[in-house]
């Protein structure tokens, strides 16, 4: 059974940062690509990072870049998403997902298959 689950979320003041976590289980770990997510209320679920299979690529959001970084852990299979410089509307609920073989376009959310359950992050001005 695969799970997703998600944490390290919480309510912070702009300008502070945050890492999140997401602990997977019941797949194999170094053959999914893997992403984070972020939806707020009455809007769409969007590509926040991303972090290829192998590793050796990752992809973020413009909204994001040079903010956040998504990294992993292939022994603790963890993925991690470090956010710095937190900005208000960067509030949301962040969701991790996983996308295994064939792998399909790593920001697009279609391609994964798998998810978390959410984890909330409040940005206050």
């Amino acid at each position: 059974q695969v799970q997703l689950a998600e944490s390290g979320g919480g309510l912070v003041q702009a300008g502070e940062s945050l890492r999140l976590s997401c602990a997977v289980s019941g797949l194999p770990f170094n053959m999914y690509s893997l992403a984070w997510f972020r939806q707020t209320s009455g809007k769409e679920r969007d590509f926040v990072a991303g972090i290829s299979w192998a590793g050796g690529t990752t992809f973020y959001t413009d909204s994001v870049k040079g903010r956040f970084t998504i990294s992993r852990d292939l022994a603790k299979n963890t993925v991690y998403l470090q956010m710095n410089s937190l900005k208000p509307e960067d509030t949301a609920v962040y969701y991790c997902a996983a996308d295994g073989p064939p792998y399909g376009t790593l920001g697009g959310r279609s391609s994964y298959d798998s998810w978390g359950q959410g984890t909330q992050v409040t940005v206050s001005s």
